[in-house]
């Protein structure tokens, strides 16, 4: 067990960090009652499986009115200090996940009932998450929970975090000598409020439709399994003024539809993006068997061949390149993704093999890679997808 020194974003309070054989500590000393309050609301966060990071207990020393609150160290991720560094700060598909990923995880707090009251980038980890970035409350010392949020509490949180954006997405572009940075930042930042209302809306829409059109009623939730929320509830109420309408009512749950689905098949444990991907990656392989073989092939046939032919080979080759501080789920998603831009290059599918060798030259690159090696390459999150 020894002490060791990481980045920390700026902080009212000091932050140590506490290695074990297995897991890594963050510990905060801070005064009792915000220690206290910061350890109930991320308890709360963790029950209601909210992206956070743990609470694991609550050192008090009464004589002295403070108290050390122990978080679990979010495995594999990164600040957006280090995330963004190494790209132009400018607009681009890589900011724009960021962006999504903070307007994503204030509307998951707010669904919930939790004011956050400094959502802001320091106070924020990261994740790759597939093609995608996932957002994850670190610091709750001004957090509240509530049954439920008015729309003026939404809105002043949400007011908190674009100001708070803006602020260290500036910083961040003085520090790279750009003369635009504050203008464009302010902009960068108001743009996570009409993110904000587009998902808040798309979670809430309550569409009026006939009782008899069930293809509408299999659209909305497709939709919103896309998005990643899986539905716990639907119900069909009666339109108020509309004779023989009614209108579609659908109770949302978290965002772990596709990882959910992933697990249930395979077994493996992952984020929401990475499930997506990996299950895409599943089903065109079970796709090719029966074009291959010239039948049908079970379920249970197509993922236990996925695994042994495809997936644990691959893993296999990139353990080596990407070493045991990496999510070694998340590597063979970028290849995946480098498979799809090589292949869109080309006009043509480049296999699995080819893209797996391109990655590899590449150095095996990911930001949250150690400083060296592959830490400074091309990933396939550095390519502007078609509708970005």
């Amino acid at each position: 067990m020894r002490f060791r020194e990481l980045p920390v974003g700026p902080s009212r309070h000091l932050v140590r960090f506490l290695v074990t054989d297995r897991r890594t500590y963050a510990l905060k000393e801070e005064p009792l009652p915000v220690a206290t309050a910061e350890y109930d609301v991320l308890r709360h966060l963790e029950t209601l499986g909210l992206p956070s990071v743990g609470a694991v207990g609550l050192a008090e020393a009464p004589d002295r009115g403070s108290g050390i609150l122990v978080t679990r160290y979010l495995d594999f991720s990164i600040q957006y200090r280090r995330l963004l560094m190494r790209f132009p700060l400018g607009p681009g598909a890589y900011r724009d996940r960021l962006l999504d990923a903070m307007a994503s995880l204030l509307v998951d707090l707010h669904r919930a009932g939790v004011f956050w009251g400094d959502c802001s980038l320091a106070n924020t980890l990261f994740r790759r998450d597939g093609d995608k970035i996932q957002a994850y409350l670190v610091d709750a010392e001004t957090s509240e929970i509530h049954p439920q949020l008015s729309d003026g509490q939404r809105a002043y949180d949400l007011e908190i975090l674009i100001e708070n954006v803006a602020f260290g997405l500036a910083d961040l572009g003085a520090m790279q000598g750009r003369d635009d940075a504050s203008d464009d930042a302010v902009e960068a930042a108001e743009s996570v409020a009409l993110r904000y209302a587009e998902l808040w809306e798309e979670l809430h829409l309550e569409p009026e439709l006939s009782p008899d059109d069930r293809q509408a009623v299999r659209a909305r939730v497709r939709r919103l399994n896309e998005l990643g929320f899986a539905v716990d509830e639907i119900a069909l109420e009666p339109a108020a003024g509309g004779e023989g309408t009614v209108r579609l009512r659908v109770a949302v749950a978290n965002r772990r539809f596709h990882s959910r689905q992933l697990e249930r098949l395979t077994g493996l444990v992952a984020l929401e993006g990475q499930a997506r991907l990996l299950l895409n990656d599943l089903h065109e392989y079970r796709a090719w068997l029966e074009y291959d073989e010239h039948r049908v092939v079970d379920e249970r046939e197509g993922v236990r061949r996925w695994r042994r032919d495809v997936l644990d080979p691959s893993l296999a080759t990139l353990l080596p390149a990407i070493g045991p501080g990496r999510d070694p789920l998340q590597a063979y998603c970028d290849v995946l993704e480098e498979k799809w831009i090589l292949s869109e290059l080309l006009g043509t599918d480049v296999g699995l093999e080819n893209a797996m060798d391109a990655y590899l030259g590449l150095g095996a690159p990911a930001p949250e890679a150690d400083a060296g090696g592959g830490a400074h390459g091309r990933i396939a999150l550095d390519v502007d997808r078609p509708g970005d």
